[in-house]
């Protein structure tokens, strides 16, 4: 079963359902046809997407473009209009997703202690106590946790209740991993540390990851592929694969293809603000 929606009345006209079509072999989400439209105007009019599965993809585009609202429909945050959304030919229900918010601020019960915020979506699943405590201590190691989880969120730094809300998203052991700028309110040294933290977790886990980002350069250093949109209606301007080897380092900022990636990444990014 997929993720299909119909066009609100009056907003378009019928959009035909398309037979659907499978990606590629090493597909882990599949977009056919997806369609939205915004106060009558078009964000998204019949796209198709294949991401790949474990890989990181990096979402880049113009302001407005819609990157954050591309990732919130293929996590079911944001109905679609019309459209089929598959993730391993499964639909979303029966995929397990992590979600890492731009505001970490809003993203977490400031009811609840920080080690209770992790643990709210394995208990969720109805996991045992010592399953909890387990898991728990495992994404304590994987972080290098030095702060006190027994705070609140609110009595912690910005930093820490980041790096909370990525051990919560990462808590259930997602399919997939959704990150909407999760570095955009941190400071340099924190972003450098989740960074490389997000590295290490992909290198073990292999999880499939979709980063919004709006700095270029944090973009393609994370990423397996740059995914380039165009101005609304959005479309895939280009898919930019970079492979140098992981960890990568403050070293690879300087290797000729992360240069060159970068280079290239930008220069369609500006033909696509100017069209």
């Amino acid at each position: 079963m997929s993720a299909v929606l119909n066009v609100p009345t009056g907003l378009v006209a019928d959009v035909p359902q398309r037979a659907f079509r499978p990606g590629p072999a090493g597909t882990h989400i599949t977009i056919r046809g997806l369609t939205k439209y915004f106060a009558g105007w078009p964000l998204y009019e019949n796209f198709d997407l294949d991401i790949p599965k474990h890989k990181i993809v990096s979402v880049f585009g113009p302001n407005g473009c819609g990157k954050s609202s591309l990732i919130n429909m293929i996590a079911g945050l944001i109905p679609i209009d019309s459209g089929q959304i598959l993730f391993d030919g499964k639909s979303l229900k029966d995929t397990k997703i992590g979600y890492v918010f731009q505001n970490y601020r809003e993203a977490m019960f400031p009811w609840m202690r920080t080690i209770d915020n992790i643990a709210y979506p394995l208990k969720l699943e109805g996991r045992s106590k010592a399953e909890v405590d387990r898991r728990m201590a495992e994404l304590v190691e994987s972080f290098d946790v030095k702060f006190d989880l027994n705070r609140y969120p609110y009595e912690l730094s910005g930093g820490q209740q980041q790096t909370a809300s990525i051990m919560r998203a990462l808590a259930p052991g997602p399919e997939v991993l959704f990150l909407d700028e999760p570095f955009s309110a941190l400071d340099f040294e924190m972003t450098l540390f989740i960074r490389e933290k997000l590295q290490e977790v992909f290198m073990q886990t292999g999880t499939t990851m979709l980063l919004v980002s709006h700095d270029l350069e944090e973009a393609v250093y994370l990423a397996d592929e740059v995914l380039l949109l165009s101005k609304r209606p959005t479309k895939v301007a280009e898919i930019l694969p970079y492979a140098d080897p992981r960890p990568r380092t403050l070293a690879t900022l300087s290797e000729p293809s992360f240069v060159s990636t970068k280079k290239l990444s930008l220069e369609i990014f500006q033909r696509e603000v100017r069209r």
